[in-house]
C-alpha cells in the first residue's frame, strides 16, 4: 500500500491511497482457503471443498469484503502514521478500481486544530448572589397558602363579585350555532382569574345563584382555534353556586396539609427551594461570564465540516419553515431545503457568528476536559436519565425503553453533564468574586435568545486575538 499526501491546507488534508492489485490477491486468496476449510457444500465432504469452486460462488463477495477491509485499514492506518486527530469523520472514496487493477483512492480529512489552554486561574468572575431574607420565606409561604386555600359555599343571598368562585353550567355558540368546547357543567370559575376569554368573567359579576345570564364576548384573534379566532360568541350561563375563600390561616395545620411536620419545617422548605433557585440562577450568570471571556480571548481555526453543521442548526432554528424550492421539488426524493433559504443576509452573517462562536467554544471545553481527565460516568447519565422519566409519570416504562434502545438520546443527555462538569472545574481555578445582588439584577437578561448571542459572537470574533489572557498548554491542576 503506497500513501501519499496530496494536500495540506488549513486543516485540511487529503491523501492518495494505492493498494496494489498483488496486496488484493493476497487478502482475497486468503479469505477464500478459510472459508473452504469450513465450507459445507452439496457433492462435497466438509472442508473439502476446492477453492476454485469457492472462488467461483463467493469470489465477488470475497473480493468486495477485501476491498472494504483494505480501504478501512488503509484509512486507519493513513491517521496513525500521520498523528491526525480527526474533527469529523474521516471520508475515502475510490477513485479507479477494476478485478485485476490496483485500487486508487482519495482520503479526505479535517483534523482538530491545535491551540493553548487559556491560564484559567486568570479569568476574573463576579458570582452574584442574592441572600434569602425572612421577608422572602413569609412571602413565598402566603403565596403558597393562596394557591391552595379553599372555599366555602355562601349561604346569604347576594351578587357574584370579584374574587368569588362560581359553580356555573354553560352552552357558547357561534352565530347561534354550539361549537366544540363551548360547553361545560359544574365548572368552578374564580372571577378575576383570567382563566377565560377575555370580558366572560367580567360579564358574570353581579349575578345571582339560580339566574341565567347571556355573555357576549369575542375571540382574540390569535386565539388557538382559528376556526373561532376574532369571531363573536355568546355563553349561555347558569350560575348554580357561588363561593367564597375560607380565612387564611398559616399554622401547623396548614403546613400539616402540604405534607410538613409543622409550619417552621415548612419555612425551611421554602428558604431551600429559594436558595438553590437563586443558587441555579447564580450559576447560570458565572458560566456565561466565563464563556464569554473564553470566547473573547482565544482564536484558532475551525474545521469547516463542524462550522458548517452548526451554522446549519442555528438556521433551522431561526428559519424553521424553510421549504424546497417549487420549480425543484423531487416527490421521489427525501428533498430537504437549504436551512438558511430565504434568510435575510443579515440574518445569515448572524448565523454564522453564532456558528464560530459556539464551535470554538465546544471544541475548547472539550480540551479542557480532555487534559483534565473529566469523564462523564455511568451514574451521572443513568441520574440525568432518572430526572428525565421523572417528566413522565406514567411513561416510565416507554421512557426507559427509549432510552436503552437509543444511545443517540443517551448521548445526548451526556452532553450537558460533560459541560457542567467543565464549567465547576473552571469555576473552582477561575479568580471568582462574590458580589451581593437584588433579584431584579440576578435575574434579568435571564434568557439568551439568538440576537443576543448573535451580538455576544459578534463581538467574541472582532476581539479574538486582542487582549489574550496569559496561556498555558499544561495540564490545569485544581487550587
Amino acid at each position: 500500500m503506497a500513501v501519499t499526501q496530496t494536500l495540506s491546507k488549513g486543516l485540511k488534508r487529503e491523501y492518495e491511497v494505492i493498494i496494489t492489485n498483488s496486496e488484493l490477491n493476497i487478502l482475497v486468496d486468503e479469505k477464500l482457503n478459510n472459508i473452504a476449510k469450513e465450507a459445507n457444500l452439496p457433492g462435497f465432504r466438509p472442508g473439502k471443498v476446492p477453492v476454485s469452486v469457492v472462488k467461483n460462488r463467493f469470489g465477488k463477495q470475497v473480493l468486495g469484503e477485501v476491498v472494504k477491509e483494505s480501504v478501512d485499514n488503509a484509512t486507519k492506518d493513513t491517521m496513525e502514521k500521520n498523528k491526525l486527530t480527526p474533527s469529523s469523520q474521516p471520508k475515502i472514496e475510490i477513485i479507479s478500481f477494476e478485478e485485476g487493477e490496483d485500487l486508487k483512492a482519495k482520503l479526505s480529512v479535517e483534523i482538530m486544530p491545535e491551540f493553548e489552554i487559556p491560564d484559567l486561574s486568570n479569568l476574573e468572575i463576579i458570582k452574584p448572589i442574592v441572600k434569602v431574607t425572612d421577608k422572602d420565606i413569609t412571602d413565598a409561604v402566603e403565596k403558597i397558602a393562596k394557591e391552595n386555600i379553599g372555599t366555602k359555599t355562601i349561604k346569604k343571598d347576594r351578587n357574584a363579585k370579584k374574587g368569588d368562585t362560581v359553580v356555573i353550567d354553560f352552552l357558547g355558540k357561534v352565530d347561534g350555532i354550539p361549537f366544540e368546547g363551548g360547553e361545560a357543567k359544574g365548572h368552578n370559575l374564580k372571577l378575576g382569574s383570567n382563566s377565560f376569554i377575555p370580558g366572560f368573567e367580567d360579564g358574570l359579576i353581579g349575578s345571582k345563584v339560580g339566574k341565567k345570564v347571556s355573555v357576549n364576548v369575542t375571540f382574540p384573534n390569535d386565539y388557538q382555534a382559528k376556526n373561532l379566532a376574532g369571531k363573536k360568541a355568546i355563553f349561555e350561563t347558569t350560575i348554580n353556586e357561588i363561593k367564597e375563600d375560607v380565612e387564611l390561616v398559616i399554622n401547623d395545620e396548614f403546613a400539616k396539609t402540604l405534607g410538613m411536620a409543622d409550619l417552621k419545617a415548612l419555612k425551611s422548605a421554602v428558604a431551600d427551594q429559594i436558595t438553590k433557585q437563586h443558587d441555579q440562577a447564580s450559576r447560570e450568570k458565572s458560566k456565561r461570564q466565563i464563556l464569554d471571556k473564553l470566547a473573547d480571548n482565544i482564536s484558532f481555526d475551525l474545521p469547516e465540516t463542524l462550522e458548517k453543521e452548526e451554522y446549519n442548526n442555528i438556521c433551522k432554528a431561526m428559519n424553521p419553515n424553510a421549504k424546497p424550492d417549487e420549480a425543484s421539488k423531487d416527490y421521489t426524493k427525501n428533498q430537504e431545503p437549504e436551512p438558511d433559504k430565504g434568510m435575510k443576509k443579515e440574518e445569515k452573517q448572524d448565523a454564522s457568528e453564532i456558528a464560530k462562536r459556539r464551535v470554538r467554544l465546544g471544541l475548547l471545553l472539550s480540551e479542557i476536559g480532555r487534559k483534565n481527565n473529566i469523564k462523564v460516568e455511568e451514574e451521572d447519565t443513568r441520574n440525568a436519565m432518572m430526572k428525565e422519566i421523572q417528566k413522565y409519570p406514567g411513561q416510565e416504562k416507554q421512557v426507559m425503553d427509549y432510552f436503552k434502545n437509543n444511545p443517540e438520546a443517551q448521548q445526548q443527555l451526556s452532553g450537558p453533564i460533560f459541560e457542567d462538569k467543565i464549567i465547576d472545574f473552571i469555576l473552582e481555578l477561575a479568580n471568582t468574586k462574590e458580589k451581593v445582588v437584588s433579584l431584579d439584577e440576578l435575574y434579568k437578561e435571564d434568557e439568551l435568545d439568538l440576537k443576543k448571542e448573535a451580538d455576544k459572537a459578534k463581538k467574541s470574533n472582532k476581539l479574538v486575538g486582542k487582549n489574550k489572557v496569559k496561556k498555558s498548554s499544561k495540564k490545569v491542576n485544581k487550587k
